[in-house]
């Protein structure tokens, strides 16, 4: 009986523990909630904020330039453009760490690997008009890392939302491509469109610009570079 007797009592303390760390566990799950809701709270509440300002800025231009803000053609206008704007520099907010801490994986490959006509759209920085084009080649000889190659086009995304030169954007996809896998080499080629060549300035239609930048064996090799580029006249 004293037996059976203290078996009870250890099965009650050992279901009253069970129920603290329970309870413990739910504390810290719903503390955790609490404090992602609160950041997501306190994000969207900024996000909010430099919307209006941003709506309120392109507002100012409007009449400044002689319109009126009232009229119903632009009376949402300066909304839009706000909104408009934060998407098309919302890599701002992005880096390359958010999207390949798992897309990296081991695998023994030393030979290129191409990605090319990857659609790109940004904002030149001095006039803040469009650039537009393909990177048409990125190269990789990879060794040892590999990477999902589907993550090659969100890291041109990530770059291209912002006010960019062409040049920088090239050697930034390139960088960045060459710091998170640390392959062998890397080589990246842009050919774009600018509207400031375009719809002002000298306004030649027919005119893009084509950037290169080449790491590693691309840069250091001659042979490598020289079969580089034969796979890159190729149409």
């Amino acid at each position: 009986m004293e037996i059976r007797k203290i078996k009870q009592m250890e099965y009650h303390h050992a279901s009253e523990m069970n129920g603290v760390v329970s309870d413990y566990l739910n504390m810290c799950i719903e503390s955790k909630h609490n404090d992602l809701c609160k950041a997501k709270d306190s994000k969207e509440a900024a996000d909010s904020k430099k919307l209006s300002l941003i709506e309120k800025s392109y507002s100012t231009i409007l009449s400044e330039l002689g319109e009126d803000v009232d009229r119903e053609g632009l009376r949402r206008t300066p909304l839009r453009a706000a909104k408009a704007m934060q998407f098309l520099t919302k890599g701002y907010k992005e880096t390359t760490k958010d999207i390949l801490n798992d897309a990296i994986f081991d695998e023994n490959h030393d030979e290129m690997v191409i990605v090319k006509d990857i659609e790109l759209f940004s904002l030149c920085e001095h006039h803040l008009v469009p650039f537009f084009g393909k990177v048409f080649q990125v190269v990789l000889i990879i060794n040892p890392n590999c990477f999902n190659l589907v993550f090659t086009p969100v890291i041109v995304e990530i770059y291209s939302r912002r006010f960019q030169v062409q040049e920088r954007l090239t050697k930034q996809i390139a960088s960045a491509i060459s710091e998170a896998l640390e392959p062998a080499g890397v080589a990246v080629v842009i050919e774009a469109v600018h509207m400031c060549m375009v719809m002002r300035g000298v306004q030649k239609m027919n005119a893009s610009t084509v950037t290169s930048v080449m790491l590693g064996r691309f840069h250091d090799d001659p042979e490598t570079r020289k079969e580089f580029l034969a796979l890159t006249l190729k149409k």
